[in-house]
């Protein structure tokens, strides 16, 4: 672990030398649809976005039971629910609990992000759209397929994955499902995201909303 840590400066950093990875020209002729899955994903996307489309899909983490560090599944704004079925079935959950809790975060969370951040707009349809789902890290991958479970029902025309930092489990992955991955480091111990980046700040709401309405 000591050999990644602190090997990017921040997410402006991650950004430019994902930069070295990402076919930009192609990204610009192509016309791009840039999809943030995290409010990190967003600050670092907005640095790679330039004249292409930016947009926020929301989702929310679903809990085990008596953990509430542990996220067992996740939940998008479009409904769609990926499940981690080796969590689920260790610790003997219901998929009763899961269904209900997916439409209570839907509901409670979800949609007033929605209201709030995109003013009630819908997300919009990625059908034929060639698509580039960015985060700045990922522990679990549960982000990303969420993300690629709602996109790839849209029948779009091809979907990528930026993303600095990934575990080598989550990157064998995410393999079958994008049509490439652009990454910094494909690390096999991976312990958190934050690790990784010197300056690792929150994203405030008021950024968020900034970086939307700039799209």
């Amino acid at each position: 672990m000591k050999k990644y840590k602190h090997i990017l400066k921040n997410r402006k950093d991650a950004a430019i030398k994902l930069m070295d990875v990402i076919p930009m020209q192609k990204l610009k002729e192509d016309a791009w649809k840039i999809v943030a899955v995290s409010n990190g994903g967003l600050e670092l996307a907005s640095f790679l976005k330039g004249k292409n489309s930016l947009d926020f899909l929301f989702s929310e983490p679903i809990y085990a039971p008596n953990n509430k560090e542990c996220e067992i599944a996740r939940v998008t704004e479009k409904e769609e629910i990926v499940i981690n079925e080796e969590l689920v079935y260790s610790f003997g959950i219901q998929y009763d609990y899961i269904y209900g809790e997916a439409h209570r975060k839907h509901e409670e969370q979800i949609l007033s992000s929605i209201y709030q951040y995109r003013k009630g707009r819908p997300f919009v349809s990625m059908r034929d759209e060639i698509v580039l789902l960015v985060d700045d890290g990922s522990e679990t991958g549960l982000k990303f397929m969420a993300a690629l479970k709602t996109i790839l029902g849209m029948k779009p025309k091809a979907v990528y994955i930026a993303v600095p930092v990934i575990p080598a489990d989550v990157l064998e992955l995410l393999e079958p499902y994008s049509d490439d991955i652009y990454c910094l480091h494909e690390i096999g111990d991976y312990v958190q995201t934050s690790l990784y980046y010197e300056e690792f700040e929150d994203i405030d709401e008021e950024r968020i909303e900034k970086l939307l309405e700039e799209k």
